[in-house]
């Protein structure tokens, strides 16, 4: 980076005007020999993520004040301020707490309850940032008006040591407090005439002007505890940070002035936060999904079943126990999935009745299936180590690994799974591959440049995850299915190949292809991870909340004359490769040159 701003320094003509220093700062000397001859006048910065602080901004702040400016500088920008807005939500708090799982069993409703460690555990201690503007507002109801929590001034000495900030509000209506929402303004200049806010559309002075950013999003902090609030009675709502991060918490009397930190940053205790993040809470705690899971595992279970689950901190296993197998084993090669588990089969009395195995699954032995043969192979499938969707193939290998483990007849659910594509223009996402060619009348081609030629490395010309529920687009083409993978057969030893060409239906410009998984766990009833409906009229879809799709972005980017309504057509060429799991993959627009 710092090679290419010499280069773009050079080509623009200010080679006698800018130093490039190649070190971090708190790395620079300031003196006749060194880095800077004296201190500076105006510091210049951008140390911001989501949360502020979370990129070192406060100690990277104190230092240059200590070291690198001058007493009395003026800061680019001027000043920070960051808001809070208490909600209760449900959604949300699905993200971060474990609910009750019903199950409908012939016996009546069974409840899987979460232990109590886990449902006072505060949480994971990082933040949740989203593009909040995606969440509609009817999932949360608003409990508070927008707070200014606290300032910092970046033309004064900042410090980094510890601190909180209280607001006294009044709730604007009684609910239950479970989430704050969270985001930040800077002003630029000393007056604050120029003003860069990051303030969803509801709490926006111009909702019709807003920027789209992806580098900085909106914040969502889960209180430790959900606390009942009643219309008109004051709290406190406090935030509180140290040298990196942000955490929230609510108070019913007021904290001393300038009091320092109490309450320690939130840390996860229960394990659970370690091993499920924020959408695998939220998909766990999904009661539609488990109702089909249990409607498919009722089409293949026998009070004889013996049935083997192997996901990563999965429930399935307590699912099949609830609806009549004899005997459960479930495989978790994690020790923190084997220790979550076995604590939450002791909160539910299951201790005795379903078996864990600790190690891999491909290194199961008989003696682990107390010489029993398998009659349901069972998994979501899940996998903490899968980035992209088709990550969570290892089920198959597991199935082909275990295979003389199962007994003749054995099922396996999923019984099949498929890989289908869409072909979508985004609404925004496109931002993050389109180059800045000249900005603010410097021409930053070098830069460019630099990145077109990283993306020419394959592993840059895969498809990349993104969880799109936050990235609104349109379907172009039908969505359609490409390769599928029968899991009642072990892997095959050669490659599973396809290819074709697929016509764009709707006029747009085609950004990229999006791919995803679908499960089909019996005939009847299939998972998508992807696509949940048919795309609307206009082409609008809508996504799986829980997972991320895979993105494939057109390189070179499409013909404006897609944009005419012209008939156009993508082709495709996506190869399986057993030996690695390996997906290998190009899409292309057919009237492109090669």
């Amino acid at each position: 980076m710092a090679d290419a701003a010499v280069k773009i320094v050079e080509k623009n003509g200010f080679s006698d005007k800018i130093k490039v220093i190649n070190k971090h700062s708190t790395e620079v000397t300031v003196g006749p020999e060194g880095d800077m001859p004296c201190r500076a006048n105006i510091l210049v910065t951008e140390l911001f993520d989501t949360e502020l602080i979370g990129e070192g901004a406060l100690p990277s702040y104190e230092h240059a004040h200590r070291h690198l400016v001058e007493e009395n500088c003026e800061a680019v920008p001027h000043r920070a301020t960051v808001y809070a807005q208490l909600v209760e939500s449900g959604r949300m708090w699905s993200w971060n707490k474990l609910f009750p799982i019903h199950v409908q069993t012939s016996l009546g409703e069974q409840v899987i309850v979460p232990p109590v460690d886990v449902e006072s555990c505060p949480g994971a201690p990082s933040v949740c940032d989203i593009q909040l503007n995606q969440v509609s507002p009817a999932d949360f109801t608003v409990l508070s008006d927008v707070l200014p929590m606290f300032s910092i001034d970046f033309s004064k000495q900042v410090s980094s040591s510890a601190a909180c900030h209280s607001r006294r509000f009044e709730p604007l209506t009684s609910g239950r407090a479970q989430v704050v929402l969270s985001w930040w303004d800077i002003e630029m200049d000393p007056e604050g005439k120029i003003k860069c806010t990051m303030a969803p559309f509801w709490a926006h002075s111009d909702p019709e002007e807003m920027q789209w950013r992806d580098h900085w999003m909106q914040c969502v902090y889960f209180l430790p505890q959900e606390e009942p609030v009643v219309q008109g009675s004051a709290l406190y709502l406090v935030a509180h940070h140290d040298d990196y991060c942000v955490w929230y918490s609510l108070q019913r009397t007021s904290p001393e002035k300038n009091e320092r930190v109490r309450q320690m940053r939130p840390v996860c205790d229960c394990q659970a936060h370690l091993l499920w993040n924020r959408p695998r809470f939220g998909e766990i705690n999904d009661q539609d999904r488990t109702d089909r899971y249990v409607q498919a595992l009722r089409t293949v279970l026998k009070p004889d079943s013996v049935c083997l689950c192997v996901s990563d901190g999965s429930l399935l296993s307590v699912l099949a126990h609830h609806l009549g197998v004899e005997q459960v084993f479930t495989v978790e090669s994690s020790a923190a999935s084997h220790k979550l588990l076995r604590k939450i089969f002791k909160a539910n009395h299951l201790e005795d009745k379903i078996n864990i195995i600790e190690k891999r699954p491909e290194l199961l032995t008989n003696e682990d299936l107390q010489g029993r043969k398998v009659s349901l192979l069972l998994g979501e499938p899940f996998f903490t180590t899968s980035l992209l969707p088709w990550h969570n193939l290892y089920f198959w290998y597991v199935r082909t690994a275990v295979d003389q483990h199962l007994g003749p007849g054995a099922m396996v659910m999923p019984q099949a799974a498929s890989l289908h594509a869409v072909v979508v223009e985004f609404r925004d996402l496109w931002r993050i591959r389109s180059p800045c060619g000249d900005c603010e009348g410097f021409d930053v081609h070098i830069m460019d440049d630099m990145i077109k030629r990283a993306l020419d490395f394959r592993e840059s010309r895969e498809a990349e995850p993104h969880p799109l529920w936050e990235y609104p687009c349109r379907s172009l083409s039908e969505p359609w299915q490409i390769l599928t993978f029968d899991f009642q057969q072990p892997v095959p030893l050669q490659p599973l190949c396809a290819e074709g060409t697929v016509e764009l239906r709707r006029p747009g410009q085609s950004h990229a292809a999006v791919l995803w998984m679908e499960y089909h766990l019996t005939p009847e009833c299939t998972l998508s991870t992807g696509l949940l409906e048919p795309a609307d009229p206009e082409g609008g879809c809508c996504w799986n909340p829980h997972c991320k799709q895979a993105v494939y972005f057109f390189s070179p980017a499409p013909d404006p004359r897609a944009l005419l309504g012209g008939p156009r057509t993508v082709s495709y060429a996506v190869e399986f490769h057993p030996d690695t799991g390996d997906i290998i993959m190009e899409f292309r627009h057919a009237d492109t040159p090669d």
